[in-house]
């Protein structure tokens, strides 16, 4: 049976058993400070634990081999956090205290990140929507404009040598909106 390391708690080597990961829970609660017979009750209550645990042969930290409860590697962590810290060693406590805190933190991100993703995409969303539509009144502000200056190129394109002439041998530019369309008296010379 092939055992491999997971983690190191107060010194103890926490190690799962074969390709199913299983983890025996006494070298765990030692390692704590806790009862493992009382665990294995509090386990075996457990409607999502109980009908995962069993039990394996598993080496101990003399060499033998012995029997031990253990429950699958992903339900450890859950198992953790439901740990009283009430019945945790002194020596432990803290190390549980702040692996439970980062448990809280862990869920707080889980469930809420999708939130927090939305309002924040939505704000982006809301910011682009307003240098778009920006964008689009500039764009549309400098399309009337070359609009303009190309019917003032194509007025100048049109004149003839006797406009020029009529103008008393001047042009008139720029061209006012009504010269471009022609609505204006023709302009003398003095």
């Amino acid at each position: 049976m092939e055992t491999k390391i997971i983690t190191r708690v107060n010194n103890v080597d926490i190690v799962s058993t074969s390709d199913e990961q299983l983890v025996p829970i006494r070298p765990i609660c030692e390692a704590l400070g806790i009862d493992a017979n009382g665990q294995k009750q509090r386990i075996e209550r457990n409607e999502i634990l109980g009908p995962v645990a069993c039990m394996i042969h598993a080496t101990g930290k003399d060499g033998k081999t012995y029997d031990m409860y253990a429950i699958p590697y992903m339900y450890i962590f859950g198992w953790l956090f439901s740990i009283d810290t009430s019945k945790v060693s002194e020596n432990a406590r803290e190390a549980v205290l702040r692996y439970q805190t980062e448990c809280y933190k862990a869920l707080f991100e889980h469930f809420t990140e999708p939130q927090t993703f939305l309002k924040q995409k939505q704000e982006v969303i809301e910011k682009k929507v307003t240098e778009y539509q920006e964008c689009q009144r500039r764009f549309k502000d400098a399309q009337k404009l070359m609009n303009e200056a190309k019917s003032e190129l194509n007025q100048v394109m049109k004149l003839t040598i006797e406009d020029w002439r009529a103008n008393n041998r001047q042009l008139n530019l720029p061209f006012t909106a009504e010269e471009m369309t022609g609505e204006t008296e023709e302009v003398t010379g003095e």
